[in-house]
């Protein structure tokens, strides 16, 4: 397994997928997206594997103003403005090479090989 924990250090449930992982002695890597922004192939991997850029918004974000201009804007617009403004997202992100969670989602996690 190749895990990344896309996330930040004072994220309840970030911390809760972190011990997750700990416990079962499986290595991963976190990346605290206060420090370094997901990349666009990242962002896309993810995008895709959870069926959408949709799947990332965090309707609960503390920036609401930029959760509002998401929503005002078109389509075809909102996924660079996310990609833009990584803040909005929904944590943690678990990537597993072409898989990924968002949220915690131990039940998941379990079945990945």
């Amino acid at each position: 397994m190749n895990i990344q924990i896309f996330g930040t250090t004072k994220c309840f449930d970030t911390k809760k997928a972190q011990r997750f992982f700990k416990e079962r002695g499986i290595r991963f890597q976190m990346i605290d997206l206060k420090e370094k922004e997901m990349s666009r192939g990242e962002f896309e991997n993810v995008s895709r594997a959870l069926g959408g850029w949709q799947a990332l918004v965090n309707p609960n974000a503390k920036d609401k103003q930029t959760l509002a201009l998401l929503d005002a804007l078109v389509d075809w617009q909102k996924e660079d403005k996310l990609f833009e403004n990584q803040q909005l997202f929904r944590t943690p992100i678990v990537r597993n090479g072409r898989q990924a969670t968002v949220g915690y989602q131990p039940d998941v996690w379990k079945n990945w090989e």
